[in-house]
């Protein structure tokens, strides 16, 4: 990719625009969403840039894994990016990461833990999770509802007190 354009990618993803320099990690995060790469170095990208933290790289290298373009297509490895997403609240990461739960892939299948994690997303606003929360409940009994219920809860509080706490 050409320098400038990298840049420019870099100003328009972070905001950086007088903020602070543009760092090599901010051009591992532009070249993660840069279509003038190959999948291969755009996923040695990407994995540079989740491994800093940034939620959107690493759900957007959990899909990677996933359908398998520019790795090797691998369901627990997809699963641990949409987790560490999931955990800052970033809800396509989480709906993802209940699909995984959901189906057992890349997970050990469990209702309560996708009925969790679509709930979280479904209260972010993400329509199709809230559907597919409704379509799992389905499987699911009255007592393994509320546990999801529970865990939600808990979920949202514990990092509610950790945003407060930042």
């Amino acid at each position: 990719m050409k320098p400038i354009l990298r840049f420019l990618i870099c100003i328009v993803l972070l905001g950086v625009v007088g903020t602070r320099p543009v760092t090599a990690e901010d051009a591992n995060i532009a070249d993660c969403f840069s279509a003038d790469i190959e999948l291969t170095a755009r996923a040695v990208a990407c994995r540079a840039a989740a491994e800093q933290g940034d939620a959107k790289v690493q759900y957007n290298l959990g899909v990677m894994y996933a359908t398998g373009r520019g790795v090797p297509q691998d369901d627990a490895e997809a699963a641990k990016w949409y987790r560490r997403a999931a955990e800052q609240g970033y809800a396509s990461a989480q709906h993802n990461l209940g699909i995984m739960y959901a189906n057992g892939k890349g997970v050990p299948q469990d209702y309560t833990l996708a009925h969790m994690w679509f709930n979280l997303a479904g209260v972010s606003g993400d329509k199709k999770a809230a559907e597919n929360r409704n379509r799992v409940a389905k499987n699911m009994t009255p007592a393994q509802v509320a546990e999801a219920q529970r865990l939600a809860r808990e979920w949202t509080a514990a990092h509610r007190a950790e945003a407060k706490s930042e």
